[in-house]
């Protein structure tokens, strides 16, 4: 029989297997801590492997200068996203084996806009038919719009890729794109699969034998093969042509952008990696647009919500030579030159927009309004609208110079003429008029002269604004016939 262990025995056996369980718990709370960042690696070299990296930088040539933007501060982004049509990894015929000419086409082109305060998102439709000037050797630096030919915009990335199609929008627009990103059929597929399907709406039965797709009338949710039918049917839905699918592809959008910021989603991390993983698989991008800064603008861009995201699509026109084809209105340039400037689409009707109540300039503003003398010149023929505006000025501490009456169509929107050395004077003013072009005059003096057209925007507070007096009502407004229409990403995917 064995002897009786000393209390000191037992104390110390007992603190012995208290260690032992400590280290045991030290062990696998070390283990689970390690398998977890280990995860986490894991899944973020899996996710970055998945994407496909291509350097264009070389061929691109002159570009458009940035907003300059003082040292630290957030600028805005613009991501060109190319939808390439090829065929290959899709797991069907249907759509046909290849194009015509060989290579893929980009039938979908976004230009997304992320405004410098990360308010606003604005996504801009380029439709595949239009005839615009393009380089005639987009591998060449010094091949450029200017000195290039006609083309239709889909044959851009046939002819040379994400760097043709960047080289031609730059030269058209003289937007400076920031990163792009090429999507294929195969990751549009496994997009939706991995959101669980998305919701789609359709006024009108849809029996389309090009794209073998059929639907009837009301809501749908949409497998990804049956999405990619859905956003692809064209010829037998109303006129047929490219802009009407556009509309529907911006619905479909917006439903994807509800179904993938939605609680469900962000629940569910099994489909969120499914999510990513699809759309990392199908992705090409330039160098710098990796998953770190990816990741930075997600969260940059984390408070926006859909409300705040926007889709319109280039104005558009018969294209003389070929009816079949379109050509960009002037009026586009409005839409070009808010993107430039950063500022809210000039006159635009979308469903449920928020009502703008200040601008943020990329730049800060120098000068306040209560050092500035503004003369405004209504060119647009409304009446009482420069009165209206002045109102909105005078609230926030702008000198009024006095109004006048121009001649009826000689601007469009908003324009503000300034001498050269009131150049910082007419930013602070320039941020009360959305979407306003500043033009050097040095016939004005020391006032600052704004005229107003048709499509000029309804002031806004500035952020350097004088006095806290909220701005007037204004129920007038100088409307433009060629008005931008806009879709809001938050509304009914049924209107």
């Amino acid at each position: 029989m064995s002897p009786e262990p000393s209390p000191d025995t037992r104390a110390q056996r007992a603190a012995t297997k208290r260690h032992r369980r400590r280290r045991i718990a030290l062990y696998l709370a070390v283990a689970v801590l390690v398998a977890t960042v280990g995860l986490g690696w894991f899944t973020y070299a899996k996710l970055s492997g998945n994407i496909t990296r291509l350097d264009v930088s070389k061929i691109l040539g002159p570009r458009p200068s940035t907003a300059s933007v003082s040292e630290g501060a957030p600028e805005a982004l613009n991501i060109l996203v190319m939808g390439s049509d090829s065929r290959q990894g899709i797991g069907t015929t249907e759509y046909g084996k290849d194009t015509v000419e060989g290579g893929a086409h980009s039938d979908t082109n976004l230009i997304v806009h992320l405004s410098a305060d990360r308010r606003r998102a604005l996504v801009v439709s380029i439709p595949r038919d239009s005839m615009t000037m393009a380089p005639k050797n987009c591998n060449d630096p010094n091949s450029t719009v200017a000195n290039g030919e006609v083309r239709q915009w889909n044959y851009n990335f046939n002819q040379g890729g994400p760097g043709c199609v960047i080289k031609t929008v730059e030269g058209l627009t003289g937007i400076y794109i920031h990163h792009f990103a090429v999507v294929d059929f195969r990751g549009f597929q496994d997009m939706v699969d991995a959101l669980g399907g998305v919701e789609v709406c359709t006024t009108k039965d849809i029996d389309d034998a090009d794209s073998q797709f059929t639907l009837s009338e009301g809501r749908h949710r949409l497998s990804g093969k049956e999405a990619l039918g859905y956003v692809r049917v064209r010829k037998t839905l109303g006129d047929g042509s490219d802009l009407n699918r556009i509309k529907r592809q911006q619905a479909f959008l917006s439903s994807v952008a509800q179904e993938a910021t939605s609680t469900k989603l962000l629940l569910r991390p099994d489909r969120l990696f499914s999510f990513l993983n699809a759309a990392t698989k199908s992705l090409t991008t330039d160098p710098d647009l990796g998953l770190t800064t990816m990741s930075s603008i997600a969260k940059s861009v984390s408070d926006l919500g859909v409300h705040n995201i926007e889709f319109v699509t280039v104005p558009t026109e018969q294209y003389p030579a070929d009816h079949n084809r379109v050509q960009w209105k002037a009026s586009a340039d409005a839409l070009w030159a808010a993107i430039r400037d950063d500022t809210p689409l000039p006159g635009s009707t979308g469903t449920s927009k928020p009502t703008a109540t200040s601008t943020t300039p990329a730049k800060p503003l120098t000068v306040a309004p209560d050092a500035i003398t503004v003369r405004l010149t209504n060119d647009s023929g409304v009446e009482g609208l420069a009165v209206q505006a002045g109102s909105a000025l005078a609230v926030q501490g702008f000198v009024l110079g006095g109004y006048g009456n121009g001649t009826v169509g000689s601007v469009k929107g908003t324009v503000i003429r300034h001498r050269a050395a009131q150049s910082e004077a007419a930013r602070t003013v320039a941020a009360a008029f959305p979407g306003a072009v500043l033009k050097v005059d040095e016939s004005v003096g020391d006032v600052i002269s704004v005229h107003l057209g048709i499509g000029a925007a309804n002031p806004v507070a500035v952020p350097n604004r004088v006095g806290t007096e909220p701005l007037p009502t204004m129920t007038i407004t100088a409307t433009d016939p060629e008005t931008l229409q806009t879709r809001n990403a938050g509304q009914d995917i049924c209107n």
